[in-house]
């Protein structure tokens, strides 16, 4: 099927900068939006960040001017650029990509999520 490997994260000070990355593999025939969401302890997963295939872009309000999202279609990898983070970025960050695959003997469409990566904002 299809896998999302995401990389990157850990532990920062605030004020500085991280980079997470997302690589979608498997029997892809297409990628279409690809998107990073976060889940804080004890509360819901909100949307980060997305991007379709064309490039145009999306933020949550919370991150606008900070983070930046970009995607290498050649690769079906997505990048999240983080720089001047809070602690209230901390937060377990989920890749999520739109994928249309191979299963025999035609193409399913459906969304994959990675396995999800910790992002600690210490002060």
């Amino acid at each position: 099927q299809v896998q999302l490997v995401e990389s990157g994260g850990g532990l920062v000070q605030a004020g500085g900068s991280l980079s997470l990355s997302c690589a979608a593999s498997g029997s892809i025939v297409s990628v279409n939006a690809m998107a990073w969401y976060r889940q804080a302890p004890g509360k819901q997963r909100e949307l980060v960040a997305g991007i379709t295939s064309g490039g145009s872009t999306n933020y949550g309000d919370s991150v606008k001017g900070r983070f930046t999202i970009s995607r290498d279609n050649a690769k079906n990898t997505v990048y999240l650029q983080m720089n001047s983070l809070k602690i209230e970025d901390t937060a377990v960050y989920y890749c999520n990509a739109d994928v249309k695959f191979y299963n025999n003997p035609g193409l399913i469409g459906r969304q994959f999520w990675g396995q999800g990566t910790q992002v600690t904002v210490s002060s």
